[in-house]
């Protein structure tokens, strides 16, 4: 059983489930060119307005699937290919999705968990959450480009306190580090996870990924080297051409809802 990234459609939200049932959701290398192929899909749909990532059995994912390891780890090459082909695949996939992501994170998130979520707009933990990349204890450094990841995201010195300590903290010291949009009690996490999906995508499609490309393009300008040449290409056009929406439908009829009293449609 090498896990499977799971991926179900209701209405216009998408929900994402890692699952690798008796390894906390750990990810295989299937798992990883998955994850890949579901966000890219996700990137052309035309009906989602937003993801859930969430992961399977109260835990949303506690690393790599270290029995794999072995096979590939112990030569240049192969790990090399591991990381920037598979992982950062992956991770990648999500950094380039102009769909809004959510991630309702409970249990273990660790390593690659923290990587998932790093990738994520709007992230809600559960109480017991815990965060860590103990990696030190197997012998290993993360990756050059999921380092710089993941400290864009958590601020420089919890990803060192993490690193180089293998500290793990809980979700409360996370939301108050900066890495949480907000901690809910365990039995309501799904429950505001889902309400907020739908306060999403109850808002302007159009509007979510035009702010998502130009928050990119504005990483970008900041030397965030994150993102894939056409990604590159992608949000320096969004900066050179900010105002291209104001003809559209979206922009007419949010404004005209409004004058009008009433609810737009979008």
């Amino acid at each position: 059983m090498t896990g499977t990234i799971e991926f179900e459609q209701v209405g216009a939200v998408g929900w994402v489930t890692i699952s690798h049932p008796g390894k906390f959701n750990a990810m295989s290398r299937a798992m990883w060119r998955d994850l890949r192929s579901v966000f890219e899909a996700v990137q052309v749909s035309a009906s989602l307005r937003c993801v859930v990532v969430r992961g399977r059995d109260a835990h949303f994912c506690a690393g790599g699937d270290i029995s794999e390891y072995t096979a590939f780890r112990f030569e240049e090459t192969t790990l090399r290919a591991f990381h920037e082909d598979e992982v950062w695949g992956g991770l990648q996939a999500m950094l380039g999705c102009d769909v809004p992501i959510i991630a309702q994170i409970e249990g273990h998130c660790m390593g690659a968990g923290v990587e998932i979520a790093s990738c994520c707009d709007i992230r809600i933990a559960s109480q017991s959450a815990r965060f860590g990349a103990p990696i030190a204890k197997l012998g290993f450094p993360m990756a050059p480009r999921e380092a710089a990841l993941v400290t864009r995201e958590l601020g420089a010195m919890t990803a060192r306190q993490m690193l180089l300590e293998a500290a793990v903290f809980d979700a409360v010291e996370m939301a108050t580090r900066g890495f949480l949009s907000r901690v809910v009690a365990d039995d309501r996490v799904a429950h505001d996870a889902r309400d907020t999906s739908l306060r999403v995508a109850a808002l302007a499609p159009q509007a979510a990924r035009l702010n998502k490309q130009t928050l990119r393009a504005l990483n970008a300008g900041c030397g965030d080297d994150l993102l894939s040449s056409s990604a590159i290409h992608l949000v320096a056009d969004v900066l050179r051409t900010p105002y291209a929406y104001a003809n559209s439908d979206e922009h007419r009829e949010g404004i005209m809802a409004f004058i009008g009293k009433r609810q737009p449609r979008f």
